[in-house]
């Protein structure tokens, strides 16, 4: 079994929670693919992109590096499937085979839940409220920065939240 011990994209380490490295096998082509379980974070920022340029570090110390394509998979855990077609497989011959006749794909998702994930890396998403207050909160409010209203509002949640 071939493991992954580190993922470089485009010159910058990714956190992965864990991974598996195979060739995808079709009646039309063949591919290497790596699928890594990351942080929302991660998803984010490389969805939508098209080639990258990966360095993959594997435990026997062996280095891959490959411009690859992205796809983001949606349900379950965050996770990239990065692939490139091949020509020649000789040179990945201990590599796992998949073949797209076959159902039993690596379950990289197993003993991974998404609260461990956010633990380490918690996505911010921009939240847009409407509220209705007296004319000096909303005064009050409308003279402090972003930045301090953030922080106000995500102390008084989480002390909320804990109660």
């Amino acid at each position: 079994m071939v493991e992954v011990k580190s993922v470089k994209i485009d010159g910058e380490s990714i956190r992965i929670f864990n991974s598996a490295i195979y060739i995808y096998e079709t009646i039309e082509s063949i591919s290497l693919q790596l699928d890594v379980v990351v942080s929302e974070v991660t998803v984010n920022r490389y969805r939508g992109l098209d080639n990258l340029i990966v360095e993959i570090e594997l435990e026997d110390g062996r280095l891959v590096n490959s411009i690859m394509h992205v796809n983001s998979l949606s349900g379950g855990l965050p996770q990239l499937n990065l692939y490139v077609e091949l020509e020649d497989m000789l040179e990945y011959g201990e590599f796992p085979i998949v073949n797209e006749n076959d159902a039993s794909f690596p379950n990289i998702e197993e003993g991974i839940t998404l609260e461990e994930i956010r633990k380490v890396e918690m996505p911010d998403v921009e939240v847009k409220l409407k509220l209705k207050l007296p004319i000096d909160q909303a005064e009050w409010l409308m003279k402090q920065k972003k930045a301090a209203l953030n922080e106000l509002f995500k102390e008084f949640i989480y002390d909320y939240w804990k109660k």
